[in-house]
């Protein structure tokens, strides 16, 4: 299986430097071989890519894409904690995918999908994981995608 820094490689994906907090919480949580990574906004060049809820502001492609960010966004935190070695990440156990979803929209799942197959396409099979795509009524910063994960790590 060729290296997750190499497939980002391939996927014309270069990793940007892991987003600072943005209230009092810490980026990144280890505990035992599970590693928590706080929820990442579509933050691309330090600017907020999407805003806005889904679909009125925001169409739900678009949204999946600001999903794919925040995935981005996640790995970059992950690699910092991981002292710059995502091949220690294992597997993904689990994604939180948060929506800011106008009344009547249900597509949350769909717009998961964004961080939810660039897993798969840089793990393969440890990819695949358990997942809540959940709809709010707003998001930090007014993003429209906030992603969490829980990633399973080698020592």
């Amino acid at each position: 299986m060729a290296g997750i820094q190499h497939k980002l490689s391939m996927l014309g994906i270069a990793l940007p430097d892991a987003p600072k907090p943005v209230a009092s919480y810490v980026p990144a949580k280890r505990t035992g071989n599970l590693l928590f990574i706080s929820g990442q906004v579509p933050l691309e060049g330090g600017k907020m890519a999407f805003t806005g809820s889904v679909p009125s502001v925001v169409s739900p492609e678009q949204a999946s894409e600001a999903a794919r960010i925040c995935a981005i966004n996640a790995l970059a935190v992950a690699k910092d904690a991981l002292d710059g070695d995502l091949d220690r990440i294992e597997e993904i156990v689990r994604l939180g995918v948060f929506v800011a979803s106008d009344p009547g929209f249900f597509g949350q799942p769909q717009v998961a999908n964004g961080a939810s197959d660039l897993m798969v396409e840089l793990l393969g099979p440890a990819g695949r994981h358990a997942r809540a795509a959940v709809g709010s009524v707003g998001l930090p910063l007014n993003a429209t995608v906030e992603v969490e994960m829980i990633l399973q790590i080698r020592s």
